[in-house]
């Protein structure tokens, strides 16, 4: 009877545990999943607890608050490298849609405004700080380079191939993608989304997967390595560089426009002001000289006349 038992028990196990792995979050390994029942898993976002939607990407303010908690409460689905401070990782404050809020702060009480994608486009403040409006970052440049090999890649080819891994991988569609332009070993993407329909990825989202992916720190569950292949060929990316573009232009770069204005209207103030100080003392010396000599002349009139 027990080895019948035994038997049974294995089945049973057998057949649960591939439901118990296939409970997982695809598009974010940081995700807490569930299952509820048959066919029934619940995937909720670590760090705001909203449920994840694992059909598409996370934005990227809640998996930059996923960031923020402590790796042992992430359970399993660790990140491969840990966070260090200069990669701009902070706890944002996100709308319940996964939005940035328009102002950011941190524990110091210095604040700051943010576009779309969560990046700093003014100066620090304190929490009196007011942010009007949540900026829309329209344009994201992206340009990277790939290890030099025997020869050069066509560029339709790489251009059909990084269109085809946006696509595929992160869900963008490729009416968003505006231009690929490639000058071995350099080659420039650029994503154009001036409006975001609610069915459709975020620029700024898939930038940031994308990111992840290159620096071997995937958010994606299976925690793949990107590859990237042209013609049977891989595409190995070396560097990359991501540079954001907003609707308005970024404050803070009008500030320290003034800022320069104002130390070079000062200097231009206080060289005229010093040169025609010197101007002035030049020719007070200069009279003073003149009327020394024409006291003096008049002295050796009167002298002579005397005599």
């Amino acid at each position: 009877m027990e080895p019948l038992f035994g038997v049974v028990l294995g089945l049973v196990l057998a057949v649960a545990s591939p439901a118990h792995d296939s409970c997982t979050c695809a598009t974010n390994k940081w995700a807490v999943c569930v299952q509820e029942g048959p066919g029934n898993c619940t995937c909720r976002l670590v760090g705001s607890d909203h449920p994840a939607d694992c059909s598409t990407l996370t934005s990227k303010c809640f998996l930059m608050k996923a960031e923020m908690i402590p790796l042992k409460k992430k359970r399993f689905w660790r990140p491969p490298h840990g966070l260090s401070d200069s990669d701009g990782i902070y706890n944002p404050d996100c709308e319940d849609s996964g939005a940035f809020k328009a102002r950011q702060c941190n524990q110091s009480s210095s604040c700051w405004c943010v576009n779309t994608a969560g990046v700093r486009r003014t100066e620090k403040g304190d929490r009196s700080l007011s942010c009007s409006e949540l900026v829309r970052t329209r344009w994201i440049y992206i340009e990277l380079t790939h290890k030099r090999s025997s020869s050069a890649f066509n560029a339709p080819d790489v251009a059909k191939a990084l269109t085809q891994l946006f696509e595929s991988r992160y869900k963008l569609h490729p009416k968003y993608i505006a231009a690929i332009k490639y000058d071995p070993p350099l080659i420039q993407i650029r994503l154009d989304q001036s409006r975001k329909p609610r069915w459709d990825v975020d620029i700024a989202d898939v930038a940031y997967y994308f990111e992840k992916d290159v620096n071997n720190d995937s958010i994606f569950h299976s925690n793949s390595k990107l590859t990237v292949s042209v013609n049977g060929d891989a595409l190995a990316i070396e560097k990359l560089w991501i540079y954001y573009v907003d609707e308005k232009p970024p404050e803070f770069c009008m500030r320290r426009l003034a800022a320069g204005i104002s130390a070079v209207v000062t200097v231009v103030v206080l060289t005229a002001g010093i040169g025609i100080a010197v101007l002035l003392i030049l020719r007070w010396l200069h009279t003073r000289k003149y009327k020394k000599f024409e006291s003096k002349e008049m002295r050796e009139i009167k002298t002579s006349s005397l005599e």
